[in-house]
């Protein structure tokens, strides 16, 4: 299930945790207050972590991932710089939950790896033209940067998938069956209208060429050495500004399909007709 806890994240939770508090009524308040279910699991420290996040796995009636949040809150926004425990600790957790293609983000969020927002509330954002909101998920994956550029990576190919595949419903377009974001950029760009005037038509071709490039980039990035597929024991390096130019060039892609679409208030047929067709 979408909400449960992969064992690699227990597995490094339950002994970062465990060695850090050290503390049966310590850990017994946290998992507690944190709406952790069932009676306090025997065993160590470390033991009592992990039977204890299994146990929010098992049961139906919790979601596991928000009681993980509020788990490792405290630990993931303790300062680092003085300490290479915590600053190691928060290594290792991050790199696990990366590796299950989730990310933690401020004040206790445990979630897929590229939105903080489920991905129904993007697509709400996307179809009522909040830019505010779309850009506030792209500040997310900048803020990611500098500590994870490969989940930034993964951040801005899963914004523009979101934006894509909600543009195509809103208009009613067919859904390629192959739907990585190569496809459903081409699906798209075949949709947009383009300037009327021929010789401004032929430049912004040019551009809408680039960007299709910028697609193709950011998606074999993503599946080469971004969070969402795993990294394996030795991923390629990444640097931090290679990764923001595919975030911002992802950001200037989404945007100019957001302006574009709600340019027009209603599906036009005469919009496709004037477009610039696929790869």
């Amino acid at each position: 299930m979408a909400n449960k806890i992969p064992n690699s994240v227990i597995g490094a939770v339950a002994s970062v945790i465990g060695a850090y508090y050290y503390s049966h009524s310590t850990l017994n308040s946290l998992f507690m207050e944190s709406g952790a279910p069932g009676d306090v699991p025997a065993g160590n420290c470390e033991t009592k972590c992990s039977l204890w996040l299994r146990q929010c796995n098992e049961d139906p009636t919790v979601d596991a991932l928000a009681v993980l949040g509020q788990v490792i809150q405290k630990f993931m926004e303790e300062p680092n710089d003085w300490s290479s425990e915590i600053a190691d600790g928060q290594k290792r957790i991050r790199e696990s939950l990366a590796k299950n293609q989730l990310t933690y983000q401020v004040n206790g969020y445990v979630g897929l790896a590229g939105a903080s927002l489920a991905a129904k509330t993007l697509a709400d954002f996307l179809r009522a033209g909040d830019y505010t909101s779309v850009e506030a998920e792209f500040e997310r994956a900048i803020g990611q940067l500098e500590r994870d550029p490969h989940a930034a990576i993964t951040a801005a190919c899963s914004i523009i998938e979101a934006t894509c595949k909600t543009y195509i419903e809103t208009f009613a377009l067919e859904l390629p069956t192959n739907q990585t974001v190569t496809p459903l950029w081409r699906t798209v760009q075949s949709h947009l209208g383009l300037n009327l005037d021929p010789t401004l038509r032929d430049d912004q071709k040019r551009i809408l060429q680039g960007l299709a490039s910028i697609v193709d980039g950011v998606g074999a990035y993503r599946t080469h050495i971004g969070s969402a597929h795993g990294r394996g024991v030795s991923p390629p390096s990444l640097e931090v500004s290679e990764a923001r130019l595919a975030v911002n060039a992802s950001h200037s892609l989404v945007i100019f399909i957001m302006e574009r679409w709600h340019s027009a208030q209603t599906p036009n047929p005469s919009f496709q007709r004037t477009a610039f067709g696929s790869r």
